[in-house]
């Protein structure tokens, strides 16, 4: 038996729910695919609308207990998962590999950033706080406690398998929030495993549930309207996104909507060159384009375009494109056949309306979702690109001639999660960042991400902040009580 087998086959396969594993209603499975042949690797429980209710039966019942767990034991059950995930780093970045396709190097990677939430908010969960106040008119004293919101409802994407969920799970944990959480149909391994960490690292049953499915909105909406959550979180598409806030109104959930982007990169005509190109293959190419944080539109002064076109061709003309597992490779496939179509549609539509392919530009042959190392120039205002989210590896560029073009051209997008600036002018600098309507700046630098930063977006990029002193609060609800005093 080859290693890959070994960490699939170590992988639980059935639901997590009360802290035991079973099979979904009905004995149905789910195929899990490697995109980097398009042949499956395994298959997991298929989770039916009964099983997601007795998901969230288990939340609830476990609720008042985990409520009343010591906050340094939840913390501590926080920092052995940390521990456990470094320890076994390397079989949870092969796992992740393989069902979603980047390279291990950037899977190990992944791996480091997931456990850091774990560290991070076993440090913060001894650190919910209160308050004390005498009355303005001196008759009475206000009390104010923070308590855990109850039953969470948490939804991630296939992109990060484990950095998304465990940078929900670990502020829920330290809160002493009971939680199901649904990862997407097409990398459900790295929750399942996860959730196989955290019951080794001393989580009681019924704190996390781990339910997967083929029906998403089968199954979770009914646990949405249910009553018995209180709050839903949700990375994703913001469509999707919507119609979830849609859904949560009826019961008026907490709600946290980490959503769509459309990242622009502006490089100013007084930028570092070697450091911009840098920083644009970091933003670009972080999970082979299909981030949410990924620049792209990439706006260029005119006076450097040429060169920075030249230099950012040369560096994505140079990666190696090839299955996440074997050695040397920079670039593994996209997640699936649909998504790849889209890159592809996407490309032909800004080369259709007069943008120039530099390198890339033609989906290779072959088994497998690969897409290549894409840089198109004078890419026009009307391309769908400069609108759409791409999540692939293309790099448009456009020329801009000043600062305030540039800024329009940034934020005429709905989307607002984050946005690149290079200069080294710092009063550009903070006057741009000021002016750019997205929840986050990279400042010559091309990586935003950090589990000690709050992480989250305006406009159609969703609700909320993850991460940071104020990730936790939004698995917190403040309660006021009035002291009255002779």
């Amino acid at each position: 038996m080859s290693r890959e087998q070994e960490v699939v086959e170590a992988c639980p396969a059935e639901l997590f729910i009360a802290g035991k594993w079973r099979a979904a209603e009905g004995g149905k499975t789910l195929a899990v695919e490697d995109p980097s042949t398009g042949t499956t690797l395994c298959e997991v429980a298929d989770a039916s609308p009964a099983d997601g209710l007795a998901a969230l039966d288990a939340a609830v019942e476990a609720q008042a207990d985990w409520a009343a767990t010591p906050p340094r034991e939840r913390g501590e059950i926080l920092r052995r998962t940390y521990e456990l995930m470094t320890e076994r780093a390397d079989d949870l970045a092969l796992l992740m590999t393989l069902e979603m396709g980047k390279p291990v190097a950037e899977s190990k990677a992944e791996i480091a950033y997931a456990s850091e939430f774990f560290r991070w908010f076993a440090e913060e969960a001894v650190r919910i706080d209160g308050g004390y106040q005498v009355a303005p008119n001196g008759k009475g004293r206000f009390l104010v406690m923070r308590q855990p919101v109850g039953p969470c409802l948490l939804i991630t994407p296939w992109n990060f398998p484990a950095a998304m969920g465990a940078r929900k799970i670990g502020p829920a944990v330290a809160a002493g929030c009971t939680m199901v959480i649904k990862p997407a149909a097409q990398t459900p391994l790295s929750m399942l495993k996860l959730a196989d960490l955290m019951t080794e690292a001393g989580l009681p049953p019924g704190v996390l549930n781990v339910i997967t499915t083929s029906d998403s909105g089968g199954v979770m909406e009914p646990l949405i309207r249910d009553g018995r959550s209180r709050k839903l979180s949700f990375t994703g598409s913001t469509p999707v996104g919507q119609k979830l806030i849609e859904q949560s109104a009826e019961q008026v959930l907490r709600t946290s909507m980490e959503l769509g982007g459309n990242a622009p990169f502006l490089v100013f005509e007084d930028a570092d060159l070697d450091q911009a190109v840098a920083g644009a293959m970091l933003a670009k190419m972080r999970n082979g384009g299909e981030a949410c944080t990924a620049a792209n539109r990439i706006y260029v002064h005119s006076s450097l375009m040429d060169e920075f076109a030249t230099r950012l061709t040369e560096r994505m003309s140079a990666l190696t494109v090839g299955r996440g597992t074997e050695d040397g490779v920079d670039l593994g496939p996209l997640i699936d056949a649909k998504q790849r179509d889209k890159v592809k549609e996407l490309v032909e539509d800004a080369v259709g309306r007069g943008a120039r392919v530099l390198t890339g530009g033609t989906v290779a042959e072959g088994n497998g979702y690969f897409y290549p190392p894409t840089v198109l120039a004078d890419v026009p205002k009307t391309a769908r690109l400069q609108k759409e989210e791409i999540f692939g590896p293309v790099a448009p560029l456009t020329a801009f001639d000043t600062e305030d073009e540039a800024v329009a051209m940034a934020n005429d997008t709905e989307f607002g999660l984050v946005s690149y600036l290079f200069t080294k002018d710092v009063n550009r600098a903070l006057r741009v960042s000021e002016r750019l309507e997205s929840g986050m700046v990279g400042l010559n630098q091309g990586i935003v991400s950090n589990p000690a930063a709050p992480f989250g977006g305006v406009k159609h990029s969703g609700l909320g902040r993850e991460g940071g002193p104020v990730g936790i609060d939004e698995y917190l609800e403040i309660k006021y009580i009035a002291v009255a005093q002779d």
